[in-house]
């Protein structure tokens, strides 16, 4: 089975004329018969790069979510008004009340801008499950990932409340894993649950380490100098052969990675495509 990965939604813009960068993510993952969408963006620019692009989201019937950030989830209400009904796999608690407190004092919603009854409404079905599962033939979802990695340490300044007492701890994050003839192919979302916890948790469910490509966003951009030397080290014992990251890499993160991995590294922009 031949995978085709195409990036839609990103923070910026490959060489493909007349797409727009959101910050967000978006990946349309297609085969012979089939395609599935990971992630959807805020939702200003899905539609208008899949159209840019040829990709025709109408005969899509699958969306997984990769958690319940605005920017990652956003995207579905255009997508279902536009193309109808979709099954919708997720995370019990993508739908959970999340914020930004900010040094002001403000608080800003992060979290699913529109509520699961209304979203059901416009003809989503919710598929939730906190377990690592198969959700189509040789594609699974993670599930809740295990926190074994002690240098993750996960973010600051995200909250469950508008005081910003309560810590986020992201329970609804997953990726996304595809078995494939060149071995385990990830797609990360924001990856909040911290990339190596992620491919930790991926070879104990799956017993299997060769992972072959890792496309997405890492969530580097937002942690330390250390946490970063860590990953780093942590990363070279996998021997990954296409390390494409986006989104919430951050700049200098990605630069990084780019120093380390040469041969490995890619830039995940909008258009960016991968055939496996």
């Amino acid at each position: 089975m031949t995978y085709r990965i195409t990036i839609l939604c990103e923070n910026s813009v490959g060489p493909i004329s007349g797409t727009l960068g959101e910050h967000g993510f978006s990946a349309l993952i297609e085969w012979d018969g089939g395609a599935l969408l990971w992630d959807t963006g805020q939702g200003f620019t899905l539609l208008h790069n899949a159209q840019r692009m040829n990709k025709n989201l109408h005969g899509l019937q699958q969306v997984a979510l990769s958690h319940g950030h605005y920017d990652h989830s956003g995207g579905l209400l255009p997508l279902l008004r536009a193309c109808g009904p979709k099954q919708v796999f997720g995370h019990p608690g993508i739908f959970t009340p999340r914020y930004r407190h900010k040094d002001t004092g403000e608080s800003l919603s992060l979290g699913m801008p529109y509520p699961k009854e209304y979203l059901e409404g416009q003809g989503a079905r919710f598929d939730l499950s906190d377990q690592f599962r198969e959700i189509l033939p040789n594609i699974c979802l993670t599930g809740q990932v295990s926190r074994d990695a002690a240098f993750e340490a996960g973010d600051s300044g995200l909250y469950l409340d508008t005081c910003g007492c309560s810590r986020d701890p992201f329970d609804d994050d997953q990726s996304l894993v595809m078995t494939t003839d060149k071995g385990l192919v990830v797609l990360l979302g924001c990856c909040h649950a911290g990339l190596i916890n992620t491919l930790e948790h991926i070879a104990n469910k799956t017993g299997r380490r060769d992972i072959h490509a890792v496309i997405g966003g890492t969530h580097l951009g937002f942690c330390t100098g250390l946490q970063l030397d860590q990953t780093v080290t942590a990363l070279k014992q996998w021997q990954i052969s296409k390390l494409a990251v986006s989104h919430c890499t951050g700049f200098a993160a990605a630069a990084r990675l780019k120093q380390e991995f040469p041969a490995a590294f890619q830039s995940a922009q909008v258009g960016y495509s991968i055939e496996i």
